[in-house]
């Protein structure tokens, strides 16, 4: 990899049918643009996207079983966005972080990752739960605040406060900040834990 970097895309797969999916099926149809641009930016600088997915209580499926339940539920209608690509990662989380219980700790020293963005839903559970687990870990990170969505505006709001504040996560929105400029600019987590 020419990068130490990777994109985290949190539960972007959903099937939302669960109380309140409508709003946040609304708030990520409405995050799509920078979330397909910062897509197009990481295939540009090689920068790997993982795909860390919710398993929506289906112990037996694959990735690809799960892309098929998404497709056939309410999240369908945005799948062909938001589906992965050939040599995107796909790891199945079954708790809210990310880190928990999965493969994403093997998985990130092999590529060289130090640096991660994230971004997905909802910004104040799995991404929020995420983000503090990559920040006890020493990750360097990037939250988008036009990339990452809750039910309730406000709680995303709160959620970026904390994680740019506790975690030292930059949360510029897209439009601020292309990859390229993140990559290129100073980590704001050293290893050793210094800011």
């Amino acid at each position: 990899m020419s990068s130490n970097a990777a994109i985290l895309a949190i539960d972007l797969l959903n099937t939302f049918d669960f109380n309140g999916g409508d709003a946040l099926k609304h708030a990520v149809a409405e995050m799509m643009e920078p979330v397909t641009s910062l897509r197009r930016q990481a295939a540009e600088a090689n920068v790997p996207v993982i795909f860390v997915n919710d398993n929506y209580g289906r112990w037996h499926d694959e990735p690809h079983q799960l892309i098929a339940h998404v497709a056939d539920s309410k999240g369908g209608d945005l799948l062909g966005q938001l589906r992965p690509h050939p040599d995107d990662y796909f790891v199945i989380k079954p708790e809210s972080s990310g880190f928990y219980a999965t493969t994403l700790p093997a998985l990130l020293p092999r590529l060289g990752v130090s640096r991660l963005v994230l971004i997905g839903v909802a910004a104040d559970i799995c991404v929020l739960f995420t983000a503090a687990d990559a920040h006890m870990r020493e990750y360097d990170l990037w939250v988008p605040r036009d990339a990452v969505a809750s039910q309730h505006e406000e709680r995303a709001h709160w959620a970026l406060e904390m994680m740019e504040n506790g975690m030292s996560a930059e949360t510029r929105p897209t439009s601020e900040l292309s990859l390229a400029q993140w990559l290129a600019s100073e980590p704001k987590v050293q290893p050793g834990g210094r800011r």
